[in-house]
């Protein structure tokens, strides 16, 4: 029997480590000579206290949530999958090749078929570290960080020798065609009478994440599919007692993990840039990590973790942008919620299970 109940574990545990992250990060903001409680309220009025700041927190939330997805399905499964950066990285070039050159009737059919190629790249991006775990005994934590430095050097030759326009000296494709533009928040609630900033980047991909994280939920949790992934990520030996081959499950865990990754680049490549440049993914496949670590691997605690992290991205930039606080800061504090939630849950977690036993053995 478990010695803390589940709401503990899911809620508790997370909001304890969130509020002793806050306490070193409002004493690393006074030891630069900033008051903390004004830079809390500057970043939440920045990020949430307009339509315009929850446009961009949602933009960064939707890339996490993909990301951050990638990890936890890959994790179920025993799997660290480092490789989200270079994951989303070729599921943008998926994204570009599709709607660049490929004449579409509508935004919605490009839509559609972008995601299917950004799902592509990605996964098989990820089949390779996934092989080579699976059948060479290759540690997937080495091989997906390689393949994110192999991914960013293709990209960049494909586009400075491949894709870029004649005559221009950026690296980065030719814009899309204007009507592959995707919807952006303000055009989807407008019609319903809610009015939401026109400059805000959220756009419809933010919509395709949430149906991502209910499409994870069910395959992990209510396919057969999904009780093998979590059987042989619980026991190995127990697993192929039960007939689930390491080699399979390991193949189609960081495919699908390596598709969600991939999917990013509807947001970001096709959803907000609009062409595809250098460093595209911005680091997202990094935050996931973190992201998947805080929702404990599970989809609403990812959807809820990358609403978080949004936030944190887009109150920074307020922060960088009105006040001396430089936005290196909010790297380490997201580094700090990082370090709070995964590497020191256990300073959390065994105190609180000392008390719960207490509390058990009392009422007993």
């Amino acid at each position: 029997m478990d010695v803390m109940p589940k709401w503990a574990d899911v809620i508790l545990i997370p909001l304890i480590s969130l509020l002793l992250a806050a306490i070193i990060s409002a004493l690393v903001i006074l030891a630069i000579g900033e008051d903390p409680i004004a830079a809390v309220k500057m970043m939440v009025a920045g990020s949430l206290g307009s339509t315009y700041g929850w446009g961009y927190t949602l933009y960064y939330a939707t890339n996490f949530m993909f990301t951050g997805l990638a990890v936890s399905v890959a994790f179920h499964a025993r799997l660290f999958n480092i490789g989200g950066e270079g994951q989303a990285t070729l599921g943008g070039l998926g994204v570009a090749i599709v709607v660049l050159y490929i004449p579409w009737p509508h935004w919605s059919l490009a839509l559609v078929f972008a995601t299917l190629a950004a799902a592509a790249f990605g996964a098989a991006w990820a089949a390779v570290p996934a092989y080579l775990q699976a059948k060479r005994g290759s540690h997937i934590v080495i091989t997906t960080i390689m393949f994110n430095f192999i991914a960013a050097a293709f990209l960049n030759y494909v586009l400075v020798n491949l894709m870029r326009p004649k005559g221009s000296m950026d690296p980065a494709s030719a814009k899309f065609p204007k009507d592959m533009r995707l919807p952006t928040l303000h055009e989807i609630l407008e019609p319903i009478g809610i009015s939401f900033s026109r400059a805000a980047p959220a756009n419809i991909s933010f919509l395709v994440a949430i149906a991502a994280c209910f499409l994870v939920w069910f395959l992990i949790w209510r396919t057969r599919l999904g009780f093998a992934i979590r059987a042989y990520g619980h026991s190995e030996t127990g697993a192929l007692y039960a007939g689930i081959s390491p080699v399979r499950i390991t193949m189609i865990a960081m495919i699908i993990s390596g598709a969600l990754a991939g999917m990013m680049a509807i947001n970001n490549v096709m959803g907000e840039a609009e062409r595809l440049v250098l460093n595209a993914a911005e680091g997202a496949g990094f935050i996931g990590i973190a992201v998947a670590l805080m929702g404990r691997n599970h989809p609403f605690g990812v959807f809820l973790a990358a609403i978080l992290f949004g936030f944190l991205y887009q109150g920074g930039a307020e922060l960088a942008l009105w006040t001396k606080i430089p936005r290196d800061l909010i790297t380490v504090i997201q580094a700090l919620v990082i370090l709070f939630t995964g590497a020191l849950d256990n300073m959390v977690r065994m105190p609180l299970e000392r008390i719960f036993l207490w509390m058990r053995r009392r009422a007993s």
